[in-house]
Parts: C-alpha cells; sequence; structure tokens
C-alpha cells in the first residue's frame, strides 16, 4: 500500500468528524413551522451534500481525463444526489455548505485534502481511478448507514436510503470494471468483504427519487 493510499484511508476514518453543527432555522417571516433536527442530523445533512460533491467532482475528473465508463454516468447519478440533499436541505432551513463553490473546492479543509488526494491518486491510471471510485462509494455507504442509524425523520431515512442504493449501484460498475481490467476479484477497501461480496452477487437495483 502506497503513501497516497494510506493518507486517503486516515481521512476517510475522519469523514463522519468533518462536518459541523449548524443552524436551523424556523421560517423567515411567514411564521412556518419547520421541523426540528438534532445537531448531529444536521451536521449529517451538511456533510452528505459535501460528501455527494466530493464524489461527484473526482468522477466529473476523471471522465475528462480517460473517458471510459462509468464515470460519465455516475458523476450525474451524483449530481442527483447533491439535488436531493439540497432539497432536504432547504426543507429544513439549513444552510448550503457548498453553495457557489467550483468543481474540486470545498471549504472544509479535510475535505479538501481528502479530493485532492483522492485525485492525485486518479490521476496515476484508468485503473487506479476506478479504485478510488470503489473506494468513495464504499465510503459513501458506511457513512449513509451512520447517518440513518442518528436520523429520526422518516423522509430524511427515505433521501438517505435512495442515496444507498445508488452507491450500490455505483459500486457494482466499478467493480465490475476492475475485475474486467484485472481479471481479479474487486477487494474491499473500507467495508468488510463478506458485505461487498454480497453487493456484487447481486444485481443492478431500480433505486427511488
Amino acid at each position: 500500500m502506497n503513501r497516497q493510499w494510506i493518507l486517503a484511508l486516515a481521512l476517510s476514518g475522519t469523514l463522519s468528524m468533518i462536518a459541523h453543527p449548524v443552524e436551523a432555522g424556523r421560517g423567515g417571516g411567514g411564521g412556518q413551522w419547520v421541523p426540528s433536527l438534532t445537531s448531529m442530523e444536521q451536521a449529517d445533512l451538511v456533510f452528505m451534500r459535501q460528501e455527494e460533491k466530493l464524489a461527484r467532482d473526482i468522477y466529473l475528473h476523471s471522465e475528462e481525463r480517460y473517458a471510459i465508463p462509468p464515470f460519465a454516468n455516475i458523476a450525474a447519478s451524483e449530481q442527483r444526489h447533491m439535488d436531493a440533499m439540497l432539497q432536504v436541505l432547504q426543507r429544513y432551513r439549513v444552510s448550503d455548505p457548498v453553495a457557489g463553490s467550483p468543481i474540486g473546492q470545498f471549504a472544509d479543509s479535510s475535505l479538501q485534502a481528502l479530493h485532492d488526494n483522492l485525485l492525485a491518486l486518479g490521476d496515476n491510471s484508468a485503473l487506479t481511478a476506478l479504485k478510488v471510485g470503489g473506494f468513495i462509494e464504499e465510503a459513501d455507504m458506511r457513512d449513509i448507514v451512520a447517518a440513518i442509524d442518528r436520523s429520526e425523520h422518516a423522509d430524511i431515512d427515505r433521501v438517505y436510503g435512495n442515496l444507498l442504493c445508488g452507491s450500490r449501484n455505483h459500486l457494482r460498475a466499478f467493480a465490475g470494471q476492475i475485475v474486467l481490467a484485472t481479471g481479479l476479484p474487486y477487494s474491499a477497501q473500507l467495508l468488510p468483504q463478506t458485505e461487498v461480496d454480497a453487493i456484487l452477487s447481486t444485481p443492478q437495483e431500480r433505486c427511488g427519487n
């Protein structure tokens, strides 16, 4: 394992601690009631919006560099995930942490470092870029499951569930390309190998909106 992979793994271990609590408003001047969120629920929403942006930005870069599947399709899917998270943020009057942020730029220094490190890894080769994609999707699934465990809102859980379904599909796509390129089974990078194998042994899913 080279130094860049070690750094990426170390940074990924702090993903759930990156987001900071933000204030949820109670409606502007119209007295509209907004359901309350715990500080952890707010932090999870803010973080998930940023994590989906990180995935989208890296996949857009990899698509431009290598022009191979499945980067373009998955980048488009990550944009839909970003849009879904933005709708939740707006529903709960939580400030958007990536408003006006260009591709590849993050206000949070830890996310910026993770993005830059994964981007550099992916620039080594098309195969490494695919492995970075698998790494990101495993991290997404881990973080989404943790957020669902902390959430007490069914509407938020539905959105998280759709993101989780999408991440499973994305992992299947990346793993399939890696197997085609190497002739070897996909090796889990963050999740237990048994969990990853169970996902890869099932077909692509139809995820809700």
